[in-house]
């Protein structure tokens, strides 16, 4: 079976695949921006709806509702062909966009979020099963790479584009860009990329997917609950619990007779795959569902307009992209990845423990490099977990594999946000003192922060700062979390491109 040719490429003109590659990285540059440039614009958007309890849920449904769809997209394709699946994925996102554009209160931007994440899930997936059809195998490694450049690209321009741009246009155009945009990349792909029908008829474990995603929404349910039931354990939160235990048990179940589960169960019987999960749940917590509360943090304890607390997320990109691209070459050298996940975590957790420390005066030359040491952190570990399960994995079940990490960092992320916000909300909650010229510290926009007096300036940042010191040490126990799964990884080898006939028996029993 794993002996037939691969399929042609989808496009021979190699002119015509490079446009191609450019219409598709846009459309992955317009979902990926999306979860981060709103970080800058969110404590303006906050002080015009108010409601800071649900501050979070702004990232948390557009990454929850991408998650969730993430698996059933990749079967789609399989089952209808690539082009349409991602066609109707970029449709829903730019509808998704333009509702959250025109959102008249906190609920209904929320519920659009949800609606974008619905498309942006499809765009991710369907982008990298299209560039399988588009580029033979050797060359997709590299054009892969450099998907992974526009993806680091989004994460550097994302907040310092939304701080921008809602100090300029108000913060409803972040989401109106998306528009036009949508529609130029719809129209490239509907005359540019070709329909190949698909010979195989995947059975598709509509079961298995519908489980996984009610399995990891009672999960951000549940760590969301101080807010929506006003208490972390009440009889709301309990049923949530019980109804996700019995999600996840089910899911179990069903995965184990599907014909082509969402995740096969056997890959878990290697210590690796499983290992590896824990490091991309941790990492996903640290990396994506922090940004938005790097950038309340900025604006509150620093006093920095948007704009500018979106050039010091320069710096971390700046080490985000040194300590990808350096890792990237020395594994491709040596093999080992092992080193790399390690260096990664303790560099998160060093530069969190740091951050817990910071006070409202502190220079923001310091707060600088304490963010450059976390890009280089979440950097260096950004391909570890996609290049060590993909290696450890049969071969039938890679895609599978990759998969299920890439679902598991978005559901790192999606539950650390509900942590993350309940923390914040309930040190904001405790605070008892009167500030001249502040009616609810929750409601404060940058731009009516800048407006206060020093002395009550002053007394904002310090309360903020306060509230964010429980918050870096949480952040702080995940990274240790992902350090020890890193030590506890088996040191291997990847085979080299010649090699890979000899190794492989071993792994694929490894994963037996």
């Amino acid at each position: 079976m794993d002996m037939q040719l691969a399929p042609a490429p989808l496009v021979t003109d190699p002119r015509r695949r490079l446009i191609l590659f450019f219409f598709l990285m846009t459309a992955m540059f317009m979902a990926t921006l999306d979860n981060q440039i709103v970080s800058t614009a969110l404590p303006t958007i906050v002080g015009e709806f108010g409601h800071l309890e649900r501050f979070g849920w702004i990232g948390s449904a557009y990454l929850l509702s991408l998650s969730a769809v993430m698996p059933v997209y990749g079967k789609l394709g399989d089952l209808f062909g690539r082009k349409y699946v991602m066609m109707t994925a970029i449709m829903i996102f730019t509808v998704g966009s333009t509702v959250c554009g025109l959102a008249v209160s906190m609920d209904t931007l929320i519920a659009a979020r949800v609606l974008q994440g619905l498309g942006g899930g499809g765009i991710m997936v369907s982008i990298f099963a299209v560039n399988a059809d588009l580029f033979e195998p050797r060359e997709r490694a590299r054009y892969q790479s450099y998907s992974s450049l526009v993806l680091m690209a989004s994460g550097a321009i994302g907040p310092v584009l939304g701080g921008t741009m809602s100090d300029l246009f108000g913060w409803r155009s972040i989401f109106l860009v998306n528009v036009p945009i949508g529609f130029i990349v719809l129209a490239g792909l509907a005359f540019m990329l070709p329909y190949r029908k698909p010979h195989r008829r995947p059975k598709i474990d509509y079961a298995g997917a519908l489980l996984l995603a009610m399995t990891t929404t009672s999960i951000v349910l549940a760590t969301d609950s101080s807010e929506l039931f006003g208490a972390l354990i009440s009889p709301e939160s309990i049923g949530i619990v019980v109804f996700g235990v019995v999600c996840a048990v089910t899911w179990v179940f069903v995965e184990r007779r599907a014909p082509e589960p969402i995740v096969p169960l056997q890959l878990f019987r290697n210590s690796t795959f499983s290992l590896l999960l824990v490091i991309s749940i941790m990492g996903g917590a640290i990396a994506i569902g922090m940004v938005n509360y790097l950038a309340l943090f900025l604006q509150t304890t620093t006093g920095l307009s948007p704009s500018a607390a979106g050039l010091l997320f320069i710096l971390l990109t700046g080490g985000l992209v040194c300590g990808s691209l350096s890792a990237g070459r020395i594994i491709s050298k040596t093999g080992r990845y092992k080193p790399f996940a390690i260096a990664s975590l303790t560099c998160s957790a060093i530069a969190f423990a740091l951050m817990s420390q910071i006070h409202a005066g502190t220079p923001i030359a310091f707060i600088g490099a304490v963010m450059m040491l976390h890009g280089i952190g979440i950097g260096l570990a950004q391909q570890v977990p996609v290049i060590g399960v993909q290696n450890a994995a049969p071969a039938r079940d890679v895609g599978a594999a990759t998969g299920s990490v890439t679902l598991s960092r978005m559901g790192g992320a999606s539950i650390a946000i509900s942590i993350y916000g309940a923390i914040i909300a309930s040190e904001l909650g405790k605070v008892g003192v009167s500030i001249p010229g502040v009616a609810d510290i929750k409601q404060l926009t940058p731009k009516m922060m800048a407006a206060l007096p020093e002395a009550s300036r002053q007394a904002v940042a310090d309360i903020y700062a306060a509230a964010f010191s429980p918050l870096f040490m949480t952040s702080c126990a995940i990274a240790l979390i992902g350090l020890a799964a890193a030590i506890m990884l088996k040191p291997v080898q990847l085979p080299r491109a010649g090699e890979t006939t000899k190794p492989q028996p071993a792994t694929a029993e490894a994963a037996e």
